[in-house]
């Protein structure tokens, strides 16, 4: 009976540890559903997608804020691989954001690493015809440097085959040509470096004479700016002088011009004073000559028929 009574103690402890692992594994489950998530699609054309895989994390600037929870190939894309990004909903992603696989170098466990965009952008949404927010592919570091050494192989292969065209046959004999008549040269200027000597002391000679010519120019080009100043001066004080004789000039051929009016307009009335004397002379003048053609008028008096109307004779 002692051995029957163990042996139900134990399976009631094995069925209580059972149920209460049930129940915390329903927990855990009920717990996991209740966490919001937000899902985003990434498409990878470019990037190799090796080592990733269903459950692998999503970070943002290394630190983990979501798994991937699936990928496929899309058929209408370029055999783009397209990648759902479960994200907590806590994160927002802004427009301008680009995800890039990074993978570890050492496991090769790849990893999706999302680069928000600016702060102050919209969050992103849903487009039309596509089910969840898109995220931009980027590129990593390492394709960046793995561009870049291709750009360097193919620099260094064109480099390459510069050389060899620099360094082909011909060219090769034309360098040892040159260097030999470089050497045929500078023995030549060795034998003659008595020759050379009195070339670079006749030309460290008219170079003297040309520093001193220079200095004799600037010197009379100073004296040439003196004069030039001087004229520059009494043209000036002659200029003054001129404009000075033209005002007084100007001011007496406006009294001139005043006096010959007043002049004119004196004479004016002088004239026609004079012509009314003269008119008035030659009346009387005219009237004394009629008076004397007929002398007997002045003796005798006027005829009859030279009387005036209501004159009579006495």
């Amino acid at each position: 009976m002692e051995t029957e009574g163990r042996y139900t103690l134990v399976g009631l402890l094995v069925l209580l540890v059972t149920s209460l692992m049930t129940l915390g594994i329903l927990w855990l489950v009920g717990a996991a559903d209740t966490i919001a998530y937000q899902n985003y699609t990434i498409y990878f054309k470019k990037q190799s997608l090796d080592g990733l895989a269903v459950g692998g994390p999503v970070k943002m600037r290394g630190i983990d804020v979501g798994t991937v929870a699936d990928f496929d190939f899309v058929s209408n894309r370029d055999e783009a691989v397209a990648v759902i990004a479960r994200v907590d909903t806590d994160l927002d992603i802004h427009q301008g954001a680009e995800a890039y696989v990074k993978r570890n170098l050492v496991t090769g466990i790849a990893a999706i690493e999302i680069v928000n965009g600016p702060h102050d952008a919209p969050a992103l949404l849903a487009r039309e015809g596509e089910r969840y927010p898109l995220i931009a592919e980027g590129s990593s570091d390492i394709d960046k440097v793995a561009v870049t050494l291709a750009k360097l192989a193919d620099s260094g292969e064109a480099i390459m085959e510069q050389m060899s065209l620099v360094l082909s046959e011909k060219n090769q004999r034309a360098l040892s040509q040159a260097l030999a008549n470089l050497n045929t040269l500078s023995a030549q200027l060795a034998a003659d470096k008595n020759g050379l000597k009195d070339v670079l002391t006749g030309v460290r000679e008219a170079s003297d004479e040309f520093r001193i010519a220079s200095a004799n120019i600037g010197q009379a080009t100073t004296r040439v700016e003196g004069s030039l100043v001087g004229v520059a001066n009494n043209a000036d004080l002659a200029l003054k002088e001129a404009v000075v004789s033209m005002e007084k000039l100007q001011r007496d051929a406006s009294q001139i011009a005043a006096n010959i009016q007043q002049l004119s307009d004196t004479g004016t009335l002088e004239i026609a004073r004079l012509s009314s004397e003269v008119r008035t002379t030659s009346d009387a003048l005219t009237t004394t000559g009629q008076r004397l053609s007929d002398p007997r008028a002045i003796l005798f008096g006027p005829a009859k028929q030279q009387l005036g109307p209501g004159e009579k004779l006495p």
